[in-house]
């Protein structure tokens, strides 16, 4: 996939936390044929013409289309890159369906890595 994207945001919506089971998802929009796609996908109809493309081998969620809303375009799932750092967050879309505590992140503990067991 090349850096150049179009818009690369981190979406709050209620669809694209169900459907990837996480607070928030990151998505790069880019060119369909600037994305070079291998191996097996499976597709996932999860609106009227929205399409999540999922990896048909380990189920990890990949790309979403709507052709109707961004044709010729392709969202890719930014964290699943291996570099995601290399395409720099544009801002945060659909913050109406944010979780509340999505809102005040950098007020909580923060770990480098796994902290352990909580002390009783």
């Amino acid at each position: 996939m090349t850096t150049e994207v179009a818009h690369h945001a981190l979406c709050h919506c209620t669809d694209c936390r169900k459907a990837s089971g996480a607070p928030a998802t990151a998505w790069a929009m880019a060119a369909a044929d600037q994305v070079t796609i291998t191996g097996e996908l499976v597709t996932y109809a999860s609106s009227e013409h929205g399409r999540r493309m999922f990896c048909g081998v380990c189920g990890t969620s990949l790309f979403y289309t709507n052709e109707a809303i961004f044709p010729g375009m392709i969202d890719v799932q930014s964290a699943t890159l291996d570099d995601p750092d290399a395409i720099p967050l544009g801002g945060q879309i659909q913050t109406a369906e944010r979780i509340g505590w999505m809102g005040h992140l950098a007020d909580l503990p923060s770990f480098e890595r796994y902290p352990g067991p909580p002390e009783n």
